[in-house]
């Protein structure tokens, strides 16, 4: 307090204020009134030393706090309830530390999902670039039969698809997750986005002999972008067709109510276990039931599309009875 330059100038100010009044009143005043005039500027500065030391004080803890902060990341609470600048301050400088603390938190969240999300990517390329590097040092084998030849490259150019999905699936899921790709704001059908969405994958269908069937209202619209809704619904129905034996059933239903349009998406499959319910809409999950080239990736993308355009995707899953999606596009931010 006492190298405070600004401190040592108001104090000399006010002592030659004091001064001028004392000189003022010797010629002016008499004795008596000139004692009590000294007495009280001795009170007054006495009173503003010890004012201004507890404000010093004060300001130390604040001191202290912030380094507190700045070593340890976290954030003390040291408001207070009584009125005056100090408090003021103290509710300002928590309020700060609070949000930087709650930011820190989200980063080290953020990094840790981003280590995560590597060793899963690193896994999920591994296997397939292990087999791909035998079948090659196979084939470099010239006394190797020419029907081995011809399976080895089947095998390496369906793991080679794999990869390309793989890759171009987490680049699009990079993208949604940082908001870089701008989903379009017009009216879709619903019943044509399922119809789009169902292309890809009637093969499969056919050859496991499924039948689909799509109900409902065919007239009902919603506001969104028709490629990417048409992309999250081909990835829920891949997982129905995935874990729907031979002859199994696939139903898709839409409907439109003032608040949202709602697309149920139905299978007759094994369905998913109770335990893996509250996962499976996280990256790399792969349930109890997952198949063997199950990645975990589709039903996630399904999840952050529909999340980005104002949505809600939910799932009920009876084991052996089957599973239900249900997607709702809501027409309004509730």
């Amino acid at each position: 307090m006492w190298r405070n330059r600004e401190w040592q100038l108001f104090m000399v100010v006010l002592m030659i204020i004091g001064l001028l009044i004392v000189g003022a009143a010797t010629f002016f005043l008499t004795a008596e009134a000139l004692i009590y005039i000294l007495a009280t500027e001795v009170l007054l500065i006495t009173a503003f030393l010890l004012f201004t030391r507890w404000r010093y004080r004060e300001i130390e803890k604040l001191t202290d706090y912030m380094r507190k902060i700045s070593s340890e990341s976290i954030a003390y609470d040291i408001r207070d309830n009584y009125e005056g600048e100090l408090s003021i301050l103290k509710n300002e400088i928590y309020k700060v530390t609070r949000k930087l603390s709650d930011q820190s938190n989200y980063l080290q969240k953020n990094k840790q999902e981003l280590t995560d999300a590597i060793s899963d990517i690193s896994h999920q390329l591994k296997t397939p670039l292990t087999s791909m590097m035998v079948m090659s040092d196979l084939l470099n084998d010239s006394n190797l039969d020419v029907k081995k030849r011809s399976e080895f490259t089947r095998s390496m150019t369906v793991q080679l698809e794999r990869i390309d999905w793989l890759v171009s699936s987490l680049l699009k899921l990079s993208k949604i997750d940082a908001g870089t790709i701008q989903f379009k704001q017009d009216p879709v059908n619903a019943a044509d986005a399922i119809r789009k969405a169902t292309q890809p994958v009637l093969i499969p269908m056919d050859v496991k002999n499924q039948t689909f069937e799509l109900t409902g209202d065919v007239t009902a619209t919603f506001i969104g972008d028709a490629n990417w809704t048409a992309e999250a619904l081909l990835n829920i129905l891949k997982n129905c067709v995935e874990h729907t034996g031979e002859g199994g059933r696939i139903t898709a239903s839409c409907s439109e109510n003032a608040l949202f349009t709602e697309i149920i998406i139905t299978d007759n499959g094994r369905g998913i276990p109770k335990e893996d319910l509250p996962y499976i809409f996280k990256r790399f999950y792969k349930g109890k039931n997952a198949g063997d080239d199950s990645i975990g990736i589709g039903l996630a993308m399904a999840y952050s599309i529909i999340k980005r355009q104002n949505g809600s995707i939910t799932v009920k899953s009876e084991l052996n009875q089957g599973t239900t999606f249900h997607i709702k596009l809501y027409k309004q931010i509730l």
